[in-house]
This record gives C-alpha cells, sequence and structure tokens, in this order.
C-alpha cells in the first residue's frame, strides 16, 4: 500500500476527488458505512477542480485600487529594508521583476505571472490573535503589493498561547500596533501598516481600496455587514475562525471568479501512437496518457492530419489509460504518423454566494470524510456561539456545563429552521461549548496556513479555492490520561490559557516535562520550533528540547523559513532558530540543546544511545530520503514514537510511526526519483528532461570528472597501473588525463575560451553528423519502419552563430567554468567584444564522419562500444603512447585543479548558465522547446518547490498528533496521517497501517511476535548458552550472524565451532569480524535463521546483546 507520502509524487490529483476519497485507506471501511457515505456525499455539494461547472471563460473584473481615496494609515516599514545585508531595491517589484533569490523555492509553486498578480494587490486582515497573525505571516513571505493590520483591542495574557509575535510585556497594548513592526520584519517586499480606524464597519466606503479583507474571531454581525459589502463590491472575502479544536474557513470570491490553472501540475504532453477514422488516439508504446474526461489538448507535428497541428484545443474523452477520444476527426484525412499531444490547461469560472445565503444553504467541502455528519452540526454550532457572545458579551467559559447547555439549546433551535433538519450529536455541541475560548497554535497553523492560501489564490487566479465553507475539528487530540474540568481549565492569567481551556492544567505539566528531539531546523523544523514554545512543550523542570542541523541560513530560506532574520544568512540554523523560540517564549530558556552535526551512522559517537533512551519522542522535519529513514530506523530500535512530514509545493503529509502499534516509515517506498535510458539521452532525446540531464551529464564530464582523475594521477604514485585494471575505461580515463595536462592545458583565459568553442562544434555539430551518417534520415529498420519515427527525432547539426545568445552563452559559461578548474582568473568586466575576437581568430578544424563508429540504436541491443570483463590490450601501442604522453606526477609537485562543486543558488557561478545553454542548444538540434533559466534550474538542480501555507498547515497536524503521543494514547483508531494538496483543494486522513505480526510454535504453544517493533535481548553469554537458550524456547538456530560477519552455521564443522562455543558473544563478533566493538556502542545486533517445532523456517525478530559497559 502507498504511503500518504507517496501520493506526493504520483499523479493522483489527475483523478475524480470523490473518487479517490472512496478508495483511501480512511476510517470508513465497511460497505454499511461506505454506502452512507455516498449517500452523504450526495445530499452535499463537494467539489474537486473537476466538478464545479464552467460558467464561462471570460474572466471577471476588479474595480481599481485607486477608485476610492485610502485614509490614512501608519506604515511600519522602511522601504530600504535590509534583506541579505544591504539593501532592498524594492524597485525590482515596482518593476515587475521578482527577486528570485528570495522567492525562488515559492516562484516553482505558484510562477512568475501569479507571483506578478500578487505583487499588485492590497490586503487586509483583521484580527490579530493566533489565526489573525498566522495568515498575516503567512502572506508577507509570499509577497503582496500592501498588507493592512486591524486589531485595536488590547492584547492578553492568554493571547501568547498562539500569538508568537507578542511579548509578555505588550500585554495592554492595541495587538495591530506591537504586531505591526513585527511582520514588517518578514519581506521588506511587502508593506506593512495599520488600519486607522477603530472600527471596520463605521466607513465601509474605506474598504474599497482592498482586493481582499480577511476576518478573524469577528462578530457575526459584522461578518455579514463587511461581507455583503465585499460582495457587492467585487471585493473577495475570507473569514476564519478557530475554537479550541474546532475552526472552519468560509470563502466568496464574487461572481464570475476565474480560475486560471486549478491544479498546479504541469500540462502533461505525449507521443501519439495512431488516431483512427473515429477519433480514437493511442499513445505510443502503451504510455499512460494520464488525461481525464473534460480535458483539453493540442497536437502538432501530425503527419496525415495536418489540420490538426496548432488549431482549438480538443476535448477529451477517456477511454482507457492508453487512449482518449478527440470527437470528429472527418475530413482531416487520414492519419500516417507522428505527433505530439499537448494538455491545455482551460480558465474555469465559479459563481460564489454572499455569505448571508451561505449561512441558510452552505456549499460545504468536506476535510475528513471519517467526521462526515459533523459539518453541517458545526455550522449551526458556530452561529450558535456568536448568538451567545452577543448575549452575554463573553464566549462560553471554558468546560462549563451551564454554558454548554445554553449552547446546546441555542444550536437545537437553529437545527430546526430551514428546509433540512440536522441531527444533532449532544456530545459535539457540548464539547464545541466547552473549547469556545481555546486558542490552540496548531489549529492556528492549519487554519492559517489554508486561509492564507486562499488569500493568494484569490488574488493569483492560481489554483481552485474552497467553494465555499470547510470545517475541521480534532478532537482526538483531546486527553484521555488526566481529568478535565471546570476547575482545572479555568484561566489563571497564565500565558497557556488558552491552551488550559481545553486541556486542563494537569495535561499542560505533561508538556512542560516532555522531552522531544527535532532533526531539522528548516522550514519545517522552524514552524515545528514556533508551535512547540506557544504549546509549553519542555518548559518545566524535567523538559529538554534537543535541536539538529548543520546547515547555515541562505537567503532564499527567508521566504519560509520565518525564524530567520537577513542579518542571520550564513549562520547555523539549529542556533538561530532556538535563539528566537526563546525569544518567543523565555521559559524555554536552557531547555534548548542545538547540534550542528548530521544525525546519521558517522555521529553516533554524539547521538550515544544514551542519548536516544532519553527521549520521549521525535520529530523529523527532513527532506531527504535518506535521513529520515535512518531516524525512523533509530526510532524503531530505542522504541521511540515519531511523527514524519513534509511539503512539495502545496501538497503536504503527516505520518505518526508509534512503538508496536503502527509501521514505520521506511515500512513504505515512495516511488523511484525518474531516470532516462542512457541510449536516449546519448542520441535520440525527445523531450527537455532529456537535454538538460545530458547537460548536466556534461558538466560533471568537463568540469568535475576529469580535474578529480588529475588530482589522483598527481597524489597516488599507483594510479596509473590501477586505471589499466578498470575494465572498459583505461583509454579514456588516459585520454583525459592527456588532454588536460596536456594537449589542451590552457595557460590563459584566452586559452579557456578557445576550448569552449571546440567544445561546441564537437558536441552540437560534428556528433550529430556521425549520428546521421550512422542513421540518415530516410533510414529504416528491419521491419521497413522509418527509423526515425516515434520518440526518435532526427536531428541537425548546429552551425556557431555568435549573435545567438545560446551559443554565445555556452561559449561564455563554458570557458569561465574551465578557468576555475585551473584557477586562471578570468576577468568579470570582460566584454563580450573580447570573446568573440578570440572565436573570430581561431579555425575550426574540419570534420568527416569515422566509419568505424559504433552507435547503439536502442536500450533493448547491447551497447556496440560496451567492453568485456578484463583489461583491453588489444591495442597495447595506444595505451602504450598515452601513457608515456603524461608528464610524470612528481613533475607536477604543487600542481592541483580545483573540481567544480554544483550550486545552484548562486547565480554568478555560470553553473546553471552552462547547463541552460548546453541543454538549449542541444533542445535546438533536435527541434525540440527549449527552457528557460528558470526552469532549467528546476530541473537540474533538483528543487523541491516550497510554500509557506502548506508547511504551517502541516506542522499543525504534526503537533495535533503530538498531542495525544504525550498523552500517552495506545489506540491507534485515535491516530491520523494526512495528506493535503491545497491547490485541488483536498484533505485526506486514515488511520496509520498497523505493524505487521507474525508467530512461530515455540515449546509451549503459538507465540505471536511484531515482525517490526519486537526483538530478543540477551546478555553477554557464551554462544553454547545462546544457542541452548533459544533451543528452550523452542528455536532451533541455523545461522547466526552480525552485519557482514557469520558467527554461526549449523552446516559448519566440529572443529570450525569447538573454539568459538565457549566465546562470549562479545569477543566472538571481534574475534571474527577481526574489529573492535567501539567505547560508545551498548548493543550488538544479531541476525538468526531458525526452525521452530514444526522444523520450517520462520521469521524471528533480531536479537540485541546488551553490553555493560
Amino acid at each position: 500500500m502507498l504511503s500518504p507520502r507517496s501520493l506526493l509524487l504520483i499523479g493522483w490529483e489527475r483523478t475524480s476527488l470523490l473518487q479517490e476519497l472512496l478508495h483511501l485507506p480512511l476510517q470508513i471501511q465497511h460497505q454499511s458505512q461506505l454506502a452512507q457515505k455516498q449517500a452523504y456525499c450526495q445530499s452535499f455539494t463537494i467539489h474537486s477542480h473537476a466538478d464545479i461547472p464552467v460558467v464561462g471563460v471570460k474572466p471577471g473584473k476588479r474595480k481599481a485600487s485607486t477608485e476610492h481615496a485610502r485614509p490614512e494609515k501608519r506604515h511600519i516599514m522602511d522601504n530600504n529594508m535590509d534583506s541579505d545585508g544591504s539593501a532592498v531595491d524594492l524597485g525590482q517589484l515596482k518593476n515587475g521583476d521578482i527577486d528570485e533569490a528570495l522567492y525562488s523555492r515559492q516562484l516553482y509553486v505558484l510562477g512568475h505571472e501569479a507571483m506578478k498578480r500578487m505583487g499588485s494587490s492590497h490586503v487586509l486582515i483583521a484580527g490579530l490573535r493566533g489565526l489573525g497573525v498566522e495568515i498575516a505571516k503567512n502572506i508577507a513571505l509570499a509577497g503582496v503589493k500592501s498588507l493592512t493590520l486591524f486589531d485595536p483591542e488590547p492584547a492578553a495574557i492568554s493571547d501568547l498561547s498562539s500569538q508568537f509575535f507578542l511579548h509578555p510585556d505588550d500585554v495592554g497594548k492595541p495587538r495591530a500596533d506591537v504586531t505591526a513592526p513585527r511582520v514588517a520584519e518578514l519581506n521588506a517586499y511587502t508593506p506593512v501598516s495599520i488600519y486607522p480606524s477603530q472600527s471596520l464597519t463605521e466607513s465601509l466606503d474605506d474598504l474599497r481600496q482592498y482586493q481582499v479583507i480577511v476576518l478573524t474571531g469577528a462578530s457575526l454581525k459584522d461578518q455579514l455587514t463587511i461581507a455583503n459589502f465585499a460582495h457587492a463590491n467585487a471585493i473577495y472575502i475570507v473569514i476564519a475562525d478557530i475554537f479550541g479544536l474546532f475552526g472552519s474557513i468560509f470563502t466568496d470570491f464574487g461572481k464570475q471568479f476565474t480560475i486560471a490553472d486549478p491544479t498546479g501540475e504541469n500540462p502533461l504532453s505525449g507521443i501519439v501512437a495512431d488516431i483512427d477514422s473515429e477519433g480514437l488516439v493511442s499513445a505510443l508504446d502503451e504510455t499512460r496518457h494520464g488525461l481525464q474526461d473534460d480535458d483539453y489538448v493540442t497536437f502538432s507535428e501530425v503527419q496525415g492530419m495536418e489540420s490538426l497541428n496548432n488549431s482549438e484545443p480538443r476535448k477529451v474523452v477517456v477511454k482507457g489509460p492508453y487512449t482518449f477520444s478527440i470527437g470528429d476527426v472527418s475530413g482531416l484525412g487520414e492519419y500516417k504518423r507522428g505527433g505530439l499531444y499537448t494538455q491545455v490547461k482551460m480558465p474555469k469560472v465559479v459563481d460564489f454566494q454572499p455569505l448571508s445565503e451561505q449561512l441558510q444553504k452552505p456549499e460545504i467541502l468536506i476535510s475528513d470524510f471519517a467526521k462526515f455528519d459533523r459539518p453541517q452540526q458545526l455550522h449551526l454550532g458556530f452561529q450558535a456561539l456568536h448568538a451567545f457572545k452577543d448575549k452575554h458579551g463573553h464566549l462560553p467559559r471554558p468546560h462549563s456545563d451551564d454554558d454548554a447547555t445554553q449552547i446546546l439549546e441555542l444550536t437545537q433551535g437553529l437545527a430546526g429552521q430551514g428546509e433540512d433538519k440536522v441531527e444533532l450529536d449532544e456530545k459535539l455541541i457540548r464539547e464545541l461549548s466547552y473549547q469556545a475560548r481555546g486558542d490552540l497554535s496548531p489549529m492556528a497553523a492549519f487554519f492559517g496556513g489554508l486561509a492564507a492560501q486562499e488569500v493568494l489564490k484569490s488574488v493569483s487566479g492560481k489554483f481552485h479555492p474552497i467553494v465555499q465553507w470547510l470545517y475541521f475539528d480534532s478532537l482526538e487530540s483531546l486527553p484521555s490520561s488526566v481529568e478535565r474540568s471546570e476547575e482545572l481549565c479555568k484561566p489563571t492569567d497564565s500565558r497557556y490559557d488558552g491552551q488550559v481551556a481545553v486541556f486542563g492544567a494537569k495535561y499542560q505539566e505533561k508538556l512542560a516535562n516532555a522531552k522531544q528531539f527535532l532533526v531539522g531546523a528548516g522550514a519545517i523544523g522552524c514552524e515545528m520550533l514556533k508551535n512547540w514554545a506557544l504549546i509549553g512543550l519542555a518548559t518545566g523542570p524535567k523538559g529538554k528540547i534537543y535541536v539538529a542541523d548543520m546547515d547555515q541560513i541562505e537567503k532564499s530560506n527567508l521566504n519560509r523559513q520565518f525564524l530567520f532574520r537577513p542579518k542571520d544568512v550564513g549562520k547555523l540554523k539549529a542556533d538561530c532558530g532556538a535563539e528566537a523560540v526563546q525569544a518567543m517564549n523565555p521559559e524555554l530558556k536552557g531547555k534548548i540543546v542545538t547540534f550542528r552535526d548530521r544525525v546519521g551512522p558517522e555521529t553516533e559517537h554524539v547521538f550515544t544511545e544514551e542519548f536516544w533512551e532519553g527521549l520521549d519522542g521525535v520529530t523529523n522535519a527532513l527532506d531527504n530520503v535518506d535521513a529520515r529513514q535512518y531516524v525512523d530506523r533509530r526510532c524503531v530500535f530505542f522504541r521511540k514514537p515519531l511523527v514524519d512530514s513534509g511539503t512539495l509545493g502545496t501538497k503536504g503529509n503527516s505520518q505518526v510511526v508509534l512503538p508496536r502499534l503502527t509501521e514505520s516509515y521506511s515500512s513504505s517506498q515512495d516511488p523511484p526519483e525518474q531516470s532516462f535510458p542512457q541510449c536516449t539521452l546519448r542520441s535520440f532525446p525527445n523531450k527537455i528532461e532529456h537535454t538538460i540531464a545530458w547537460a548536466k551529464e556534461k558538466f560533471h564530464q568537463y568540469f568535475v570528472g576529469p580535474p578529480e582523475t588529475v588530482n589522483l594521477y598527481i597524489s597516488q604514485s599507483n594510479y596509473i597501473s590501477q586505471s589499466l585494471k578498470q575494465a572498459g575505461n583505461e583509454i579514456p580515463t588516459l585520454q583525459s588525463l592527456r588532454d588536460f595536462l596536456v594537449t589542451e592545458k590552457p595557460s590563459t583565459f584566452d586559452d579557456c575560451i578557445i576550448w569552449a568553442r571546440n567544445q561546441f562544434e564537437k558536441e552540437y555539430n560534428n556528433a550529430i553528423q556521425q549520428l546521421l551518417y550512422n542513421f540518415p534520415k530516410d533510414s529504416t529498420t528491419a521491419s521497413g519502419a522509418p527509423f526515425w519515427s516515434g520518440p526518435k527525432r532526427a536531428p541537425d547539426p548546429l552551425k556557431f552563430d555568435a549573435s545567438n545568445p545560446t551559443h554565445f552563452g555556452f561559449v561564455k559559461a563554458t570557458a569561465n567554468l574551465h578557468a576555475f578548474n585551473y584557477g586562471i582568473k578570468s576577468d568579470k568586466g570582460m566584454p563580450e567584444a573580447h570573446y568573440l575576437e578570440v572565436v573570430d581568430n581561431m579555425v575550426i578544424p574540419g570534420f568527416s564522419p569515422n566509419p568505424t563508429v559504433k552507435i547503439q540504436a536502442d536500450d533493448n541491443e547491447p551497447d556496440p562500444n560496451a567492453q568485456n570483463g578484463g583489461s583491453n590490450f588489444d591495442d597495447k601501442d595506444e595505451l602504450q603512447n598515452l601513457v608515456s604522453s603524461l608528464p610524470p606526477p612528481d613533475s607536477l609537485a604543487g600542481f592541483k585543479l580545483q573540481p567544480v562543486e554544483f550550486e545552484k543558488d548562486d547565480d554568478s557561478n555560470h553553473h546553471i548558465d552552462f547547463i541552460t545553454a548546453a541543454s538549449n542548444l542541444r533542445a535546438q538540434n533536435y527541434a525540440i522547446a527549449e527552457a528557460d533559466r528558470h526552469k532549467t534550474k528546476f530541473i537540474a538542480g533538483k528543487i523541491i518547490p516550497a510554500i509557506a501555507t502548506t508547511t504551517a498547515l502541516v506542522t499543525g497536524l504534526v503537533v495535533l498528533e503530538l498531542y495525544k503521543i504525550i498523552d500517552g494514547k495506545d489506540d491507534i483508531e485515535q491516530y491520523k496521517n494526512g495528506f493535503v494538496n491545497l491547490a485541488l483543494p483536498f484533505f485526506g486522513f486514515s488511520e496509520p497501517i498497523a505493524s505487521p505480526k507474525g508467530e512461530y510454535l515455540g515449546t509451549n504453544g503459538k507465540v505471536t511476535i511484531d515482525k517490526l517493533w519486537d526483538r530478543f535481548e540477551v546478555e553477554d553469554v557464551t554462544l553454547r548458552e545462546f544457542l541452548d537458550h533459544f533451543k528452550e524456547q523452542g528455536l532451533d538456530i541455523m545461522m547466526l550472524s552480525s552485519g557482514v560477519s557469520l558467527l554461526y552455521a549449523s552446516f559448519y564443522p566440529p572443529s570450525k565451532l569447538k573454539d568459538r562455543m565457549g566465546l562470549k558473544l562479545s569477543k566472538l563478533v571481534e574475534t571474527i569480524s577481526k574489529k573492535a566493538i567501539p567505547e560508545h556502542q551498548q548493543n550488538v545486533i544479531f541476525e538468526m535463521t531458525v526452525e521452530d517445532q514444526t522444523e520450517e523456517d520462520v521469521e524471528v525478530p533480531y536479537v540485541m546483546l546488551k553490553l555493560r559497559r
């Protein structure tokens, strides 16, 4: 079964949302429940991007922001605010440019056009408790033209439960006044100001200047007044509220709202194998097309139906995974061959209803199908809370039964109104009342990320908005190990009052004395530390937080790792993150220990067994699968709970790993990373991804591999004799040494320019001529089919053109990188004319194809250039000549080349410049659409797209699960793995998969084991005692090993076992492996093959030898 995180990488979003929900491993699994769920789905509007009808494609208009004079605002930030150690040029955004160094990861989520639309938008956020400030933080980081904050209410001590920009000495001051300057620090490109009035409703016309208004904590009366005004005046409105573990969001983006890109996924494309007379299109080689009904496609390069090429988009009807219909093709002729299809993103237009109508007949997006009966109840319950507050002037008291009774009565009154009667769960409504004053950081993080993303959707037209309500709760997070009562939940003038109102004072003590390990202090790590500080984790006498991250802060981190500021660039993430949250919550001072070490096998002397044993739990905040798997293995070994999470643009997931209950992170595998056949890269590319991969290989072949080989030749006395033993690589290795040390060794930068120009000729002209010599354009296969057809595109050689910027860019980048290898200083101010002068004075040797050269035609065929095993001495003279041409290593004392270390984020180092030019030149060879530098950097750098909204939301989900772990819940049904895609939007929650179980027949009957979490533990006994011990349990050991050392086998002769039987296990390991057990190691792991009483092989856990040091 795929893990939730696997869904980040596969195209699940191309299917119907409802269909996916019904097949995901959610908690509703029985057929009867499934039928109920389907019936419920039919009674409410449930939508993905696919099931909202297109009203039209005419974009809706927004009134210009200049149509109404703005009231004066207090501006918080200086336009020359320091962003990276120097003044920021805010003219970049004013001129329509985007600071790609800052926004690089977000750009790969939203794109340039969406961000430019965001950069011209004015946003107002009202209400600055935890939820409001979370939304403000995310929008400020994302970048809008202006952000205005409104909240004249005085800050209370309880606000500190979730408001991370408030300090204790801010209590009593207007929230907006103290919050705005701290929001302004997040992004120099987002000016922040304070709304000047004490009320938003006293002068509604002043709201016309905003494109979006966000309301949090507003009364229902004010919500209706402002929302109705916004709807009538084409202003987008987002309303969000949280009450303890309950929350909601409402959106109204007006009539005729145009969604330019509902999913954010890259358009699908493929190669056409056939188009029949009925319009049925078949994909080449049975490649899944990935399309779905009502998608649109265009065609190019089709032969025989040329009228299809570059025509209007055709609507798709899917006929199967490899075929789709495009309707009537009569009159277009008969298909011959070739052709490409490309999906076209069609705009979608949605009509939103005003809040006043939606209160009566809500259109609800279901967030959790295990709770499909709750949203309608909460819709009424939230209205009851507003009514209660209007009557009493305050929300219900924490855990007050009297107030809960009133809320229930109010809700029952609302439930009896209208056409559709809602059946109420009294316990649910009472719980809503109990928690109404609750203010939880993870809930603010969840809804703050969600609401901010909706704001960005509204002003950018990117991704599908929520239409129009979403309710979410996490009642499973309530503690069951401690008591809750009105007395235990009452406020005590503590910064944790908002949390105690929900969980009670006794649970707060458990949080305060927890010992948690955070692995990674990047985007998720920052959000995690913020949440931990706000909930009071580890603030007690026994509490401790450990943070490990070896990375330093880079400018691109500032866009989503909000604990860091421009002054922190270059510093360690772990240290800066710890410092920031200790300022956020001074009770954490002295409670955080940071490590600048990677968590892995090489640092087990740092993260010792005593360290792991002392933890209560671990949280992963890593973007590296290998590192996550290592931490996962350590948690399994030491039986520690782990919460893992990850994001990929608008997609995110969380996974809970619980000792003896669930599978681990490593139990399920992610889809393998995409790779391309070497034959395709070398000779037959057909898409830009192929040429980029080829260009990155050339980067290594030019600037990394040969310099490393030269340095080995110089530093290792026996390098030549060793290289001659490399099967098939002797001549290429020696040729590379000769070229870099003798024949092509540059002395000046001009020599590097000459070398670069020669590489152009070699790769883009000569190699293509050779390929066409071997396979002429009119050649056919053995079956008589054209050779250059299907995925094989016939290339054309390029003739160097100095006026072509791609041609010149290749020479410039290649020359500079070659000069770097040799330590030759390049003149950064060298004019283009000098490059051209050097190139013009060159004499390019002529080229004639070599008839002896063989080229592999297909990956299924053997490579004609592959060598058999053993050294190739067929041409000893050539080998000897190459060796003799090399200068002796001792004559090169002090000489060393500098290999290039690929770095994608330094725009001045020519790395991405080279790959972009090299890739696009090859694309020109093969008539493939080129990619700009931005896209090339994304693919070549394997950049993970990221945005602050998803990070915040996913971290909220993680902390909601952490509440349960610290409570000590042992019921797997109370936990949830989560998967979200904010673009669609989609929410999926499932019960964690249970760990696998097994059994064997022992002397006392069947024994059940947990295959993942169980193990045998033994003392340091002799091998004989060890064998006898398991014999008594009914297990005969056939083989015993530790690492790569086989310590015992039943088939060993007695003479071989004689000396081993009396050795203690630790001594036996050291004797056989010939290595001492490290001093810091407290145990040794053994694997064994056994037979049980049935005399059959059975799978049993590993054995841990406990060493007593």
